[in-house]
């Protein structure tokens, strides 16, 4: 058996400083469900993840096609570190899958908190008019 590891990294602040985007970590956008929830997402459609908050995590697929991700419960240091790792035998994530927080200790990324997934549901994010 093949175990392929999916790290996914996303982006934190630029600048260490900025108060707004330390209030903002854990502000998650509005959305509409928009179909029924699926359990499993197909890894090759995975375009990009977004972690919103210690306990949501939005996918993006081919085209704009958005999945939420609610885990039944909080993933400690989540929203801050905005990062995580999967390991999977097959080409999928699923809602019985366990992510792990990536935390920097010392420039050196290691595994946190472990966090179960919940199921996918297709939203439609909603835009905020900038202010």
């Amino acid at each position: 058996m093949r175990v392929f590891p999916l790290i996914v990294v996303v982006g934190l602040a630029t600048i260490a400083g900025d108060a707004t985007a330390r209030a903002d970590r854990n502000k998650v956008p509005a959305a509409i469900e928009n179909g029924k929830p699926v359990s499993c997402l197909q890894l090759s459609s995975v375009r990009e993840s977004v972690v919103r908050s210690d306990s949501v995590i939005d996918f993006r697929t081919g085209g704009k096609q958005w999945y939420r991700n609610t885990l039944p419960n909080s993933c400690p240091s989540l929203g801050f570190e905005q990062r995580y790792s999967h390991e999977t035998s097959l080409n999928q994530i699923c809602s019985v899958d366990i992510i792990y927080v990536l935390q920097d200790y010392g420039g050196r990324l290691q595994r946190g908190a472990g966090c179960g997934l919940g199921k996918f549901q297709p939203v439609e994010l909603v835009k905020t008019a900038a202010k």
